[in-house]
């Protein structure tokens, strides 16, 4: 039978391993910003305090002892768990499965625009990470960011990351001012009560001053 403690997958990596990998990270943060510091002055000028680096550099300090110490118990193997798995082949593999795709969304936003980026990593997540149908993943992922589209830069008037790849940026301005009216009537009437409610809301709880 099996625990609710049980590993899932096989073991990738030990706490002693993460312990000694955190604490030499920490341990260099903590020397540049101690060296960094003492460049711009730790000690106590008179008329004026503290200089810039004196709470920093007694911070860093701190941190490097601790560091250190940690450094020591999981090298000569005093910390109790350290034999145990940080972390299994299975939530692993959970966890890359959504940083992955969201590094690359992110990634992409600089080239492709937010909205197109948008549309394909809300679809092609939702058909092979949630395992959803393809054609309720095609329409969730082109509606959402028609949406957010519409909310933001129509309603909002608070301009998202775009790229000349965007597709309303090649049409002539026709076609670009036709596919902004027509959103505009289609969604309004879904979104504009909402925008109302918020900003009697907002109206309420911060008046403008007169």
């Amino acid at each position: 039978m099996q625990t609710e403690d049980a590993p899932e997958g096989r073991p990738l990596v030990k706490n002693r391993t993460m312990e000694i990998v955190v604490a030499l990270f920490l341990l260099a943060l903590a020397g540049i910003v101690i060296y960094d510091t003492l460049r711009l002055g730790i000690g106590w000028k008179e008329g004026e305090g503290p200089g810039a680096g004196y709470f920093p550099f007694y911070i860093a300090c701190a941190m490097a002892i601790g560091s250190l110490v940690t450094l020591v118990q999981a090298i000569m193997g005093a910390t109790p768990d350290g034999d145990d798995s940080f972390v299994d082949t299975v939530p692993f593999t959970r966890v890359m499965a959504v940083l992955v795709p969201s590094a690359i969304y992110v990634f992409l936003i600089g080239y492709v625009g937010i909205y197109i980026a948008s549309v394909f990593f809300i679809t092609l997540f939702m058909m092979f990470v949630g395992r959803e149908p393809a054609v309720r993943s095609v329409m969730v992922g082109v509606l959402v960011p028609v949406m957010l589209y519409v909310m933001f830069e129509k309603w909002f008037l608070v301009s998202l990351p775009k790229s000349a790849t965007e597709i309303w940026a090649f049409g002539p301005p026709a076609l670009k001012d036709g596919i902004e009216l027509y959103l505009d009537r289609t969604l309004s009437p879904i979104f504009k009560p909402v925008y109302d409610s918020l900003k009697t809301v907002g109206e309420t709880l911060f008046p403008a001053k007169k």
